[in-house]
């Protein structure tokens, strides 16, 4: 995974949405992603990623070690007794080893082959840094479902306001006729008063829906990272709809499939650093120090002095430990495969039960809207000759007000099935990735 052009690209689209007005659902969703602090992780996956790598490419480095000792032994090397008695008849000092002994010195050791165990724990370590990153895009992709339900919630609300104007220009229309019908004292005052109290109510449900609105814009607007979204309806005609869906297959470039697939490459390159533990290592060692007693040690029996001291080889070290927990190693990298496995095919089971419910949910509302046009038609043409009947005198208030409010009921049915239809087309679109 290439955390900086994903990094990049992410700030890139970030200063092209703060730059643009975010008004398509496609627009706000970019946008959101991009300013979710969450994208911040791919920074910080990337700078871990590479230290940790480096690290572990400093194991081809000498590795020095700086020692320093002191003791004291109950027991020392010495002549036998024998071999003393005869260097003391040829006058020669044997003094033996002193059970006080010291050193300081330094050893080095260069690894030359160890087995390829580098390069896969370095392996072991992108991998790993690729299912964090993945599972990071995952979160990131949870915004766009938060951003979605947000921005079509907004679009239901505009629509409920539009058709709350219509339904009080309606009201008031009539209300202001039958104000002049009381007022020659054709009206009863009680039918005066219930238009009225009709038209007030709908005024404070439209009180309550611009509440409603502003509060659900703004976390849109914080989510985005932009002032003054203006959600709108796609210019897409509904009947298009079957046409432009594409496939119902969800797409491998999915996060959550990308995530185990990523889960499945790390299992296999822990499989493989089983493997290549099993292998033996070459290397080089030195080591030297100065001290008491050094490697002459006859010499050393005889006079008491510190000297230096040192060695050099070459080291052929073959651990078959990891044979004795290979077969559990590999049982427990396998449990995982299947687990990544077994969520990968939960995951894509639970999509085709969306994708099927999404089709459904955008065959059901495009039947709906057929319907629609023509219940506003006739409830329209009911309400308007209702309203005929108020002109000639003919004064029933009640069943005015009645057909008012189910043509505005009409036409609100009409509105949330549109924009239903569409957030099902959206999900679906979220869902496959496509």
């Amino acid at each position: 995974m290439n955390f900086l052009i994903k990094t990049t690209l992410g700030w890139g689209l970030l200063c092209v949405s703060l730059a643009l007005p975010a008004q398509t659902i496609e627009a706000c969703l970019t946008a959101a992603e991009a300013n979710y602090p969450l994208i911040k992780q791919y920074d910080l996956l990337r700078m871990t990623a590479d230290l940790t790598i480096e690290n572990l490419g400093k194991g081809w480095l000498p590795q020095v070690t700086a020692t320093s000792q002191a003791s004291y032994q109950s027991d020392v090397a010495s002549w036998p007794e024998g071999m003393g008695r005869l260097m003391e008849q040829m006058n020669v000092s044997v003094k033996g080893l002193r059970r006080d002994q010291y050193r300081v010195g330094i050893d080095i050791q260069q690894m030359i082959y160890d087995g390829g165990n580098i390069r896969s724990q370095q392996e072991i370590a992108r991998k790993q840094a690729e299912v964090e990153s993945e599972q990071t895009a995952v979160g990131l992709y949870e915004v766009r479902h938060r951003v979605l339900t947000m921005y079509f919630s907004v679009l239901m609300l505009d629509e409920q306001l539009r058709l709350c104007d219509d339904r009080l220009e309606l009201l008031t229309a009539n209300e202001e006729k039958i104000e002049t019908l009381f007022n020659h004292g054709v009206a009863a005052e009680c039918d005066w008063k219930a238009i009225r109290a009709e038209r007030l109510a709908a005024l404070q449900q439209r009180t309550d829906l611009e509440s409603q609105r502003r509060q659900i814009k703004r976390m849109l607007e914080l989510f985005c990272g932009i002032e003054d979204i203006t959600p709108q309806l796609p210019a897409t005609s509904p009947e298009r709809i079957s046409s432009i869906i594409g496939s119902n297959i969800v797409s491998e470039t999915h996060p959550q499939l990308r995530l185990y697939a990523s889960k499945l490459a790390l299992a296999d390159a822990q499989e493989h650093s089983l493997n290549v533990a099993l292998r033996p290592k070459l290397g080089l060692f030195a080591s030297g120090y100065y001290g008491y007693p050094g490697y002459n040690m006859f010499e050393d029996m005889m006079q008491h002095r510190w000297s230096l001291n040192g060695i050099i080889g070459v080291r052929l070290t073959w651990n078959i430990g990891g044979l004795y927990t290979r077969k559990t190693d590999k049982a427990r990298i396998n449990v995982q495969r299947q687990q990544a496995e077994t969520d990968r095919n939960v995951f894509l089971f639970n999509s085709r039960m969306d994708i099927q419910r999404q089709n459904e949910e955008m065959a059901r509302y495009s039947s709906m809207l057929n319907d629609d046009d023509e219940i506003i038609a006739l409830r329209q043409d009911v309400r308007k000759a209702t309203e005929s009947k108020l002109d000639h005198g003919i004064i029933d208030v009640a069943e005015l007000i009645r057909e008012i409010n189910q043509e505005s009921s009409a036409r609100i049915q009409r509105a949330i099935h549109e924009v239903q239809m569409w957030k099902a087309f959206y999900e679906k679109k979220l869902t496959t990735n496509n």
